[in-house]
């Protein structure tokens, strides 16, 4: 079997077994990703990934048996490794070399990974459409005149374009999710908490997740598995025990019940998604399945909801950028206030820039109470109501998007348009809850859809189980 046609698993297995050498399977991917530069997916391939794949085939050889024992993988742009460039596509850290590794990079490295490369973004994690990254606009893997998706549109790509079996990426309202519709593989925004964010760049703490971007369901929770776990350096990290997640994949949805939003049923009718949506249910039904209608009253509200609080604390976060320590400087300032606001001004992007305004005027004095209070509030609400659905059904399906990827520069200029792609991942944001993004089904273009399996926190066996017996059945 050729490399690139190996699962994750399937590879680490042949890894292990010496049929591959992570030599040869890591030159296949690096190969990969020069040969396919023109996607603008990676910003970096490391030099020193061959001769870490070296190491580890000896360590191999002399008995090591990680999870990852000598797998390729790319790394979003915002994740730290010691001693490479961490620049959150920005030309504010342009230059910037992590000083220690996150806890995510320390698990894989723990279980024999070989990281390759990292992959391009939108800045700072700020975009629905990777068209914001200071590096160039990242291609569809599928279609390279439209968009890949965002933030995790570099990770995405790399994955469905073949640069990699497994790419990171952080969601934090629809950053893996999205993206992994857009370009027809599989991404998970797990439980809050359940990986440790010990190491990403920081955009909106209280809602972002990292989470694995795989070919198959089942990749990605063996993936999940390695990164899971709690970490000394992250007080919001769960130091619980971590499950077997593939165990939990029993081939079956019997007995299941599967709710059905009301609330979705207005904003679904015409949508592009919509016949790969209920096509999906029917399957479910048809294989025994409890289809329950629930509802979340507040659902509508998530979207302003999350554009209030996720900028708020994306201004809170970026407020240590300031040309000062160990960020981009203006050549041009002549006293502190100028490094300041010129290295502010001339550091951040258009798209970072209006989320730092929006997130100080939801905290000023005379708004906080009106905005980022009442939206603090309203996410407590939207939990409790959350917990009502959940106790009548054991995952929600939801569309990804409303459909397929769209032109490159068609919303470049409407932020509001832009912002509308989030409008059914971002409720597991605000809830802290798992969801996944499978592809099913095609668009007008021949282009792939996706559909979401949300559970409440801590499920992500049910998510899993239900993606895995969807994802079997799909035949594209």
């Amino acid at each position: 079997m050729n490399i690139g046609e190996m699962t994750l698993i399937e590879l680490a297995d042949n890894i292990k077994a010496g049929k591959v050498s992570s030599y040869e399977a890591t030159k296949y991917y690096v190969d990969k990703c020069k040969e396919k530069a023109s996607l603008n997916a990676v910003l970096e391939v490391f030099d020193d990934a061959l001769d870490k794949a070296k190491e580890m085939d000896e360590k191999i050889k002399a008995g090591f048996k990680g999870k990852l024992a000598g797998v390729p993988v790319i790394i979003k742009d915002n994740i730290l490794y010691k001693g490479k460039i961490a620049s959150c596509s920005s030309k504010f850290l342009e230059k910037y070399v992590a000083q220690y590794n996150s806890t995510v990079v320390e698990k894989m490295l723990n279980e024999g990974a070989v990281i390759i490369a990292r992959a391009n973004m939108d800045e700072f994690a700020m975009g629905s459409s990777t068209e914001n990254s200071a590096f160039g606009v990242t291609k569809n893997a599928l279609d390279p005149t439209r968009v890949p998706g965002g933030s995790s549109g570099g990770s995405a790509c790399a994955v469905a374009a073949g640069l990699a079996p497994v790419a990171l990426g952080t969601d934090t309202g629809g950053s893996i999710r999205q993206p992994a519709s857009y370009n027809g593989v599989v991404g998970i925004k797990p439980t809050y908490g359940r990986v440790s964010r010990y190491g990403i760049v920081a955009f909106a703490s209280s809602i972002e997740q990292v989470g694995p971007l795989t070919k198959t369901v089942k990749d990605n929770a063996y993936m999940l598995e390695v990164l899971s776990g709690g970490s000394e350096h992250d007080e919001t990290s769960l130091k619980i025990d971590v499950p077997d997640f593939l165990s939990q994949i029993k081939g079956s949805v019997k007995g299941m019940r599967i709710g059905v939003l009301k609330e979705i049923e207005s904003m679904i009718g015409g949508l592009e998604v919509e016949n790969a949506y209920r096509q999906a249910l029917q399957y479910l039904k048809d294989n025994g399945a409890e289809i329950v209608d629930v509802s979340i009253p507040s659902f509508s509200l998530t979207l302003p909801c999350y554009y209030i609080i996720a900028p708020a604390e994306a201004t809170s976060n970026l407020g240590r950028f300031d040309g000062v320590k160990y960020s981009r400087r203006s050549a041009e300032a002549k006293d502190i206030d100028e490094i300041y606001v010129k290295s502010r001004s001339e550091g951040f992007g258009k798209e970072v820039k209006r989320r730092i305004m929006l997130g100080n005027f939801v905290l000023s004095s005379g708004y906080f109470d009106a905005y980022y209070n009442k939206a603090k509030k309203l996410q407590q609400k939207l939990k409790n109501e959350a917990k009502e659905a959940f106790a009548k059904c054991d995952v929600l399906l939801l569309p990804t998007t409303t459909g397929e990827a769209f032109k490159i520069g068609e919303k470049a200029n409407d932020p509001v348009s832009m912002y509308k792609e989030d409008l059914f991942t971002i409720m597991a944001n605000i809830l802290g809850a798992p969801a996944i993004s499978i592809p099913y089904g095609k668009g007008k273009n021949g282009l792939p859809l996706g559909i979401q399996i949300v559970a409440d926190c801590l499920n992500e066996g049910l998510v899993y189980n239900v993606a895995d017996f969807i994802e079997k059945g799909y035949r594209g």
